[in-house]
């Protein structure tokens, strides 16, 4: 009953966190298409009233006129949106996640051994939370300190790149592959949502509380919040790779997973500039060519080799021989008293009921046995797929 509960906090844990990051995310994209779709008003009573720019639009059935003055209208409008709870949300239900998956189950899901060998549980998950922590502290602290200089968007771009790639490396050599490329995309997932939280909302709140004031805002509180809010757009594709690459483990199992992350990230990023230029209206087609070769070469990288085979197919191993593998790769954690994923494997009939589901989670996918805790071989993985493939028969 317990993993049972479990379960259910992790699927509505993980609905809320992909809703609340649809809304989120649309929100950012939308708002980057139309800071950069909009042109300037060619009626003086517009001039008049401080629009730097506009933009006229149809969707469902209506029309719409969307507005930009430069730092804020010369009257404050009585209903004012304010765009944040989207991110406040995703952080949290994504952090919340985090801490029922991984942080309740660090030795199974945050530690391998083969890459870490963590004195405690605690020792790891300390590290975890100052690696997200620090993610923030270090890329502020570039932002704060090169971002209003000359050519400072250039330099806070390499600085903030040269630093992803040694945190992606840390944490691909003290975490488990799965959790390291999720911890990497969490330390950015937690900048952006900090980049709202501390820069950009109490930005706009000082324009807003100024002109209640009958004070001039200070531009600077807008410029800064759009320059965070553009480093936000180009770290969403990485970051939902690094979300959704525990579902692959040929990334985060491969030798050097701390490149293979970083190059993806990469390719992630320069397909997001294409996208950015293009609702400019240019069209530089060389971000995305760059993108997807940089994608093409990691995937033929990272293949695996072909095997050889001596004598035509491999004779069907017999079930006697799938048994003692479940029993030493598998049991520990599906047999009778402890069954996660609702899966037990201690009798020859549990076997082959989940068979399948074996070798779509140990052969396919190569996920499990978790983090290869029971160090499960190739030569094991292609025993238990040859006998599934022959009908999983109980001789």
């Amino acid at each position: 009953m317990e993993n049972y509960i479990g379960d259910w906090l992790n699927l509505l844990l993980r609905w809320l966190h992909v809703i609340t990051g649809i809304a989120w995310i649309g929100s950012s994209f939308y708002f980057v298409w139309l800071d950069n779709s909009l042109v300037r008003p060619a009626a003086q009573d517009l001039k008049d009233k401080g629009v730097d720019g506009e933009l006229w639009a149809v969707h469902g059935g209506g029309f719409y006129n969307p507005q930009k003055y430069m730092v804020a209208p010369k009257q404050l409008p009585e209903h004012l949106h304010w765009f944040y709870w989207e991110s406040y949300w995703t952080w949290m239900s994504g952090f919340a996640l985090f801490v029922v998956l991984y942080l309740f189950n660090a030795q199974t899901f945050l530690i391998d051994k083969n890459v870490f060998a963590w004195d405690s549980s605690a020792a790891a998950i300390v590290a975890s939370l100052v690696y997200l922590v620090m993610g923030w502290v270090v890329y502020d602290g570039i932002c704060r300190a090169f971002g209003q200089r000359k050519n400072g968007d250039l330099i806070v771009g390499v600085l903030v790149f040269v630093y992803v790639i040694a945190a992606t490396f840390i944490a691909c050599h003290l975490f488990a592959g799965r959790a390291a490329f999720l911890l990497t995309g969490a330390m950015l997932a937690t900048a952006m949502s900090a980049n709202v939280l501390m820069v950009i909302i109490p930005g706009q709140k000082k324009t807003v509380a100024a002109m209640k004031a009958g004070q001039k805002p200070d531009p600077m509180h807008p410029m800064r919040a759009k320059q965070r809010s553009v480093h936000n757009t180009y770290f969403t594709l990485p970051v939902l790779f690094a979300m959704l690459s525990n579902h692959y483990s040929m990334t985060y199992s491969a030798p050097n997973n701390w490149l293979v992350l970083a190059l993806i990230m990469l390719a992630g990023a320069l397909i997001r500039q294409f996208f950015v230029l293009k609702h400019k209206g240019k069209r530089d087609y060389k971000f995305f060519a760059m993108g997807a070769a940089l994608l093409a070469a990691v995937a033929i990288w990272i293949a695996p080799s072909p095997r050889s085979s001596t004598s035509g197919e491999a004779a069907t191993p017999k079930f006697a021989e799938v048994k003692v593998i479940v029993e030493q790769r598998c049991q520990m954690c599906h047999n009778a008293q402890v069954f996660s994923k609702n899966i037990q494997l201690h009798t020859p009939e549990l076997i082959i009921k989940n068979a399948q589901a074996m070798y779509q989670q140990a052969v396919v996918a190569r996920v499990m046995p978790m983090a290869n805790s029971t160090q499960m071989t190739d030569s094991e993985r292609d025993k238990l797929g040859a006998w599934v493939k022959a009908g999983a028969k109980p001789e």
